[in-house]
Formats: C-alpha cells, sequence, structure tokens
C-alpha cells in the first residue's frame, strides 16, 4: 500500500473535528445513508461521523471499511493524515496526573460508569478538554480531563476527574477496555484491521479523514 503521509509533531495528534483528540458527536445528530445499505452513523450538522469497523480493502489513499453497522463505507485519506495505534493497558496504568480520554454513561447514584479509557501519551495532555456527548452507546459522553490533576484521584477502580467547568466520578468495571494511544505509520494499515476513523462527510457523499487510528495485534479501538 502507498500512502502519502506528512508527520506532524506529536502536540498536532488529535481525534475528532479541528484535530481535537476529545471526539465530538452533538446531540441534534442526524442519521444518514454513506456508501451503504445500512445506516453508517450518526452525522454532525457540521458533517463529521464516526466510523468504527474493519478494513476490507485499501488501495492508495482508499480504505474500504465493513462498519459496525454492516455496510462498507469508503474513506479517502487526506495527505497530511496522522495513523495511530492503541494498545492494551490496565487500570493499574492510569496514575494521579495522566491525562485520559473516557466515554461513559450515567448511573443512578450519580457516578458514571466507564465504557472504555484511552490513556494519552504527555505531550497530549490537555488537548479535547471536556465532556460532551458521544455516539459509542445511546446516553454516552466522552470525557477527557483537564492537563492539571487529570486523575485526582485513583481508588481502586474509580477516578476523579476533572475538566474546565466540571468534574466527574468514573467506575472502571472489570470488562472495560484500557488502552494507551501511541504513534503509527499508514504501512501499518492493512486488511482485516479493526479501525476508527474519525471524518468528515461532504455533500457529495464523499468521506475523507486526517485521522486512522487502528489496533494492534487484534485490539478493537474501543472508542
Amino acid at each position: 500500500m502507498h500512502i502519502t503521509f506528512k508527520r506532524q509533531q506529536l502536540l498536532a495528534l488529535a481525534l475528532g473535528t479541528a484535530g481535537a483528540i476529545a471526539l465530538t458527536l452533538p446531540a441534534n445528530a442526524q442519521s444518514t445513508m454513506m456508501q451503504s445499505s445500512k445506516p453508517l452513523a450518526a452525522v454532525q450538522a457540521s458533517g463529521h461521523v464516526n466510523i468504527r469497523g474493519v478494513i476490507t480493502s485499501l488501495a492508495g489513499k482508499s480504505l474500504v471499511v465493513r462498519t459496525r453497522e454492516g455496510g462498507d463505507a469508503t474513506v479517502i485519506l487526506n495527505d497530511d493524515c496522522l495513523i495511530n495505534s492503541v494498545t492494551p493497558a490496565s487500570v493499574k496504568d492510569i496514575k494521579p496526573g495522566d491525562f485520559v480520554g473516557i466515554s461513559n454513561v450515567p448511573k443512578a447514584d450519580g457516578v458514571s460508569s466507564a465504557l472504555e479509557v484511552v490513556i494519552f501519551p504527555a505531550a497530549l495532555k490537555g488537548t479535547g478538554e471536556g465532556d460532551r456527548p458521544w455516539d459509542l452507546r445511546p446516553n454516552s459522553s466522552m470525557t477527557n480531563a483537564t492537563v492539571a490533576n487529570a486523575v485526582t484521584s485513583v481508588d481502586g477502580r474509580t477516578v476523579m476527574v476533572t475538566y474546565r467547568g466540571g468534574q466527574k466520578k468514573i467506575d472502571i468495571p472489570e470488562t472495560t477496555p484500557i488502552v494507551t494511544l501511541e504513534v503509527a505509520a499508514p504501512k501499518d494499515l492493512r486488511a482485516g484491521t479493526n479501525v476508527f476513523i474519525a471524518a468528515d462527510h461532504a455533500n457529495d457523499g464523499t468521506l475523507t479523514t486526517h485521522r486512522v487510528i487502528y489496533g494492534s495485534n487484534g485490539v478493537v479501538p474501543p472508542m
């Protein structure tokens, strides 16, 4: 596979819109049909869509992904597309002061429950800070902690995270996938690889992306 790849500094790494690692999806997302016989995902009014699935083929800058909805999505990699991998981690790897991204759902007791946890490299602290709607599950949020005291306490499998304008206590169930984010390269992408892609959706249906995240050694990107 030959993909034009413009390396950028690690600080430029991000997921989602405007290069932000905080993956965002507004509450007023709309369903759409994109290069598939089934709905691909919810698309923002601004034209962003999260694609989760497995690469079935690739040629040049073009990837075909069999999505979790069951359809195929063709995604064009932009010239400046950055590739990241995720590798398994554990709750013991979450330390006070770390910057983490956690998709989570609220519980009746006021504490949230983590659906997945991403531990970011130190160079990415503060990117995409905040708490916002997310599309992993109904009523889920993506919470990215602040740089200062990102994890203010670690109590067993519970973390208290702070972000601009608020804080959240999140339980991390035993079954919650926990991963670390690492820099990778286009040559690492191949058919059969699980991917998460934050794509831009043009009016003509074209999907493009500045970011592809794949799972190393069969790992499924959990975000």
